[in-house]
């Protein structure tokens, strides 16, 4: 049974959690008219899918503490999902990242996960959550909105001039 709880110093060695691959499965399009943001998951072609896993983090326990919560996932004492909550620049908490080894997805934990940081938000006061997913990781931005958040923007220069050009940053928000 998984158990979600914040990370404390004694098991701070848990959040250093490695990335692990995840299917890039085709890009999300968003617009914005009349006020409304709509999208439309646009699935590669057959064949077109890929594999990507981010570079480690390299997390430092004592040095983010006092500007970071951590948020761990377990199953007994092993670390199998990882949350970073950071203070936002206005009403909502800055979920910072976010992943679960892939044994353990498609079983609810990232949900618990984002529940846990909800409510570690609005204890401090937020209204909510606040994150951002690229468009052509289209698993983590559905993943987003079926757990309750909705998109609140769209970053389409972020990448501009590095080696992730092309893509675009969906800001997506979970009110309280």
């Amino acid at each position: 049974m998984i158990e979600v709880r914040v990370i404390d110093q004694a098991h701070a060695e848990d959040i250093r959690l490695p990335n692990e691959p995840f299917l890039l499965s085709g890009r999300m399009a968003v617009s914005y008219t009349d006020g409304q943001w709509q999208y439309e998951a646009l699935y590669a072609e057959p064949g077109q899918a890929a594999w990507q896993t981010f570079p480690d983090e390299h997390y430092d326990y004592e040095a983010m503490k006092d500007s970071s919560v951590f948020v761990g996932a377990y199953e007994g004492e092993q670390c199998v999902g990882l949350a970073v909550l950071q203070p936002g620049f206005f009403r909502y908490m800055y979920l910072y990242d976010l992943k679960v080894n892939k044994a353990f997805r498609g079983r609810q934990t990232g949900r618990m996960l984002i529940d846990r940081c909800r409510e570690i938000a609005l204890a401090q006061g937020y209204l909510g959550l606040y994150t951002q997913g690229q468009d052509n990781n289209l698993g983590a931005c559905l993943f987003y909105l079926h757990t309750g958040f909705y998109i609140g923007g769209f970053d389409s220069n972020v990448y501009k001039g590095t080696k992730q050009e092309g893509k675009a940053d969906i800001i997506f928000y979970l009110d309280g």
